[in-house]
């Protein structure tokens, strides 16, 4: 009789620490649904307050156009996506689909930022940046890390990023158009790819649009 007790006990404890475990999985589930929710939806608020943006724009003079306003909604969108993407996994499927709005966005205000410049006459720098995260491009960390220094040293520059592995089909089309092969990672510079790790003092030296960038801030340094 004591041994069935035992066995009972057992028993029990068990069915209370699985009923434990699942009843705090199944809280933790619902908890990580409910914020990827509120990311969602801040992040259509932004894009929409963005796409109100682009329309604005299709419809204004080449004097009101501003280079960087877009660029900071932009990047607020850009930090959102990058932390729902950090607390929750590349594979989550809703961060996924984040990923996949946010990269149809930078596509949208790329073509619109090429139109409304071409019909004002101004020749902005246009930076496609094709990365991979998944452990097969040890050098994109660090070619990110550049292009942030970058775009701080020429706020006018227009870089847009990319997850090459990312199933979205304009991806793909931006790769085919450009070329873009999977030896990553890749810089699409005013139309010119360039592949592998490059310095900052690299690109200053070595891409004709970014070479013309470091000599009109020099040259604006010295008259000072």
């Amino acid at each position: 009789m004591t041994s069935n007790k035992k066995y009972i006990y057992a028993f029990i404890i068990t069915a209370l620490i699985f009923g434990t475990a699942l009843v705090i999985s199944n809280y933790v589930s619902k908890k990580k649904l409910a914020e990827i929710s509120t990311i969602e939806n801040r992040l259509s608020l932004d894009i929409l307050s963005s796409e109100t943006q682009y329309s604005l724009l299709e419809e204004t003079s080449c004097k009101n156009v501003s280079s960087t306003s877009l660029s900071q909604e932009l990047g607020d969108l850009s930090d959102k996506v990058a932390a729902a993407e950090s607390q929750y996994g590349a594979d989550d499927p809703r961060v996924v689909s984040l990923k996949q709005y946010y990269s149809l966005l930078e596509i949208k205000d790329y073509l619109l930022m090429k139109s409304i410049t071409a019909k004002c006459g101004t020749n902005p720098t246009f930076i496609l940046y094709f990365y991979s995260n998944q452990g097969d491009c040890p050098d994109c960390q660090k070619t990110g890390y550049v292009l942030d220094a970058l775009h701080d040293q020429y706020p006018d520059l227009r870089i847009y990023s990319f997850d090459y592995n990312l199933d979205e089909e304009a991806i793909g089309t931006l790769e085919r158009i450009y070329n873009v092969s999977d030896n990553l990672p890749a810089l699409v510079i005013n139309g010119d790819p360039y592949y592998g790790f490059r310095s900052l003092s690299d690109l200053e030296s070595s891409v004709p649009a970014l070479k013309r960038l470091a000599t009109t801030a020099t040259t604006t340094s010295a008259s000072r």
